[in-house]
């Protein structure tokens, strides 16, 4: 299993920016995908933006040119700066690893971080 511990989050004014990190522990050798994904209160949690093993990134349309999700793999760490933030940016952001163990699949996540975008 997976430890994720995220940080980063805040409150920051209509076109300002916030770097996000996400502290990973434990079977950290293991996880094939991490990222983000955020949630608001009544929707449902949406992705953010991934990164896999491979260094492949994959971003959500709303925030593609505006955030951009980075790794440290010698701190098990993983950053999403996120630029030109929006009100609709608002929401808790949780930090999610996929991990793939003797062909069974586990999906760890955060305990989450609150950003909020004023207008």
């Amino acid at each position: 299993q997976v430890k994720l511990v995220e940080s980063g989050g805040g409150l920051v004014q209509t076109g300002g920016s916030l770097r996000l990190s996400c502290a990973a522990s434990g079977s950290t050798s293991s996880i094939t995908t991490i990222g983000w994904y955020r949630q608001v209160p009544g929707k449902q949690r949406e992705l953010v933006a991934t990164i896999n093993s491979g260094g492949t990134t994959n971003y959500a349309d709303s925030v593609k040119g505006r955030f951009a999700i980075s790794r440290d793999s010698g701190k098990n760490t993983v950053y999403l700066q996120m630029n030109s933030l929006k009100p609709e940016d608002t929401a808790v952001y949780y930090c999610n690893a996929v991990t793939i163990v003797i062909a069974y699949r586990y999906s760890s996540w955060g305990q989450g971080t609150q950003v909020t975008v004023s207008s």
